[in-house]
């Protein structure tokens, strides 16, 4: 092959490899950061269950934190052959090169089965001490294939969020969660404004290592409707925590700050408390807590009405460029 061969070849390829690059970026959306205190930090928010709609709530988020907050945000999805999110697919994750800047990540995953080659740069991010942000299913994030170097990670719940998946402790659609503070925690700086939580997806149950400082416990509700009492019976004797912060010294020797909680479907984010409490949730993972006053702007931008959680439920034929 002549020289000019050899140059229109490396010319193909490397336009090819941008090509793909610039696709692959086009399928997760980014907000940039406007005034505020997280600005110059960068959060990677990743959605992909099948039920909980976590591809909804999480540009909702982003927007918040971006807008009002000043943090550059990046929400990768779950998405088909044709780019339209799909949360069924369990081994797709868009545009996992943002994990490589990430200084926060907020994770709403269930049962994923991402190739290594998306893996690595989440395990990469994990491995320098990032903070963690545990939605809902995270507790049950990864189910890796036996093949794989990463297969230890269907684990990654248990061992780093502080639970993996149990069972349900409330009636599934039937019943809701109110947050209730846990007294001797009631100080803590994520709990600044953000004491009236209440979720309609129902209780899990979990036991958290002795590590982790619960703020949170869930009172099992009559119903989903906001105004509902809490039942009464052995559900809410003890009630199960719900919400709760680790220091995990990982593999690599990192410390990373995580928040989890089993709230965190859709619609749960219809209560302010619980964006409050997530948004609360970023500063302290960032170490910024002197920045939580309990009086931050935590609205969505525009109309928020999330689906009601469900399998199947998702809203078929959207890009996640409609979500710019």
């Amino acid at each position: 092959m002549n020289l000019l061969h050899r140059t229109l070849a490396v010319g193909a390829a490397l336009s090819f490899t941008l090509a793909a690059a610039q696709a692959d970026h086009h399928l997760s959306v980014h907000y940039k950061g406007k005034d505020g205190p997280g600005k110059g930090k960068h959060i990677v928010l990743v959605s992909g269950d099948e039920e909980y709609r976590s591809e909804e709530c999480l540009p909702m988020l982003g927007k918040i934190l971006s807008e009002y907050h000043g943090f550059d945000c990046t929400v990768l999805f779950s998405v088909n052959g044709e780019g339209v999110i799909d949360p069924n697919n369990q081994k797709s994750v868009s545009n996992s090169k943002a994990f490589d800047s990430a200084d926060l990540i907020i994770m709403a995953l269930r049962f994923r089965n991402w190739p290594d080659g998306d893996m690595k740069h989440f395990v990469d991010a994990y491995h320098r001490g990032v903070p963690i942000i545990g939605l809902r299913t995270s507790t049950h994030a990864f189910k890796i294939g036996g093949g794989s170097e990463y297969k230890n990670f269907s684990r990654f719940g248990k061992d780093v969020l502080g639970e993996g998946w149990v069972s349900h402790w409330g009636h599934h659609k039937k019943q809701g969660c109110r947050g209730v503070v846990v007294e001797a925690n009631k100080a803590h700086p994520i709990l600044k404004g953000a004491t009236d939580v209440f979720a309609d997806s129902d209780v899990y149950e979990a036991h958290p290592p002795k590590d982790v400082t619960i703020l949170l416990h869930g009172a099992v509700t009559e119903t989903l409707d906001p105004k509902s009492k809490p039942i009464a019976g052995k559900k809410n004797t003890p009630m199960q925590p719900v919400a709760w912060t680790r220091e995990y010294k990982n593999p690599k020797g990192k410390t990373n700050r995580i928040f989890c909680t089993t709230m965190g479907a859709a619609t749960d984010f219809k209560s302010r408390g619980l964006r409050r409490l997530v948004v609360n949730a970023v500063f302290w993972g960032l170490q910024m807590e002197d920045k939580i006053n309990g009086n931050a702007n935590v609205e969505p931008l525009g109309e928020y009405e999330p689906t009601f959680y469900g399998f199947g439920s998702f809203k078929k034929g959207v890009k996640p460029s409609d979500h710019k």
